[in-house]
């Protein structure tokens, strides 16, 4: 299933206002599509691209697949990753909260409370 026009174009929009809100530390995040996958990149001061997460469309333009991306003999690869929600869906900014919180150095990212939409809940 293809990630629709209007899906992707929302899906930038929201991690990049995310990352305008939360993690000053990257210059911009970048968004790329393939299939059914959105892979998000943060871009650092100095220019150099860090992969961080990939994300699983499944219908829904909201909630979304994750996966952590990791670097293995030198290749990117993405695994299958559980949100601090307990969810292996959720929504964009979720997604990026968890993955800069790691790549950043921020486990602060990973603390949920009721002010925050729950992956689980829908």
């Amino acid at each position: 299933m293809i990630i629709p026009t209007s899906t992707q174009s929302s899906l930038r929009q929201k991690v990049a206002e995310r990352q305008r809100q939360r993690w000053p530390q990257l210059m911009r995040v970048s968004v790329r599509f393939r299939s059914n996958f959105a892979y998000v990149d943060g871009v650092l001061p100095d220019g150099e691209v860090t992969p961080l997460c990939r994300l699983r469309y499944g219908g829904s333009a909201t909630y979304f697949g994750f996966a952590i991306a990791l670097t293995r003999g030198g290749k990117e690869v993405y695994e299958d990753s559980i949100l601090p929600s307990g969810a292996f869906e959720g929504t964009p900014q979720d997604a990026l909260d968890c993955a800069c919180g790691l790549y950043l150095g921020d486990p602060t990212a990973w603390i949920t409370d009721g002010s925050r939409t729950s992956a689980g809940a829908h």
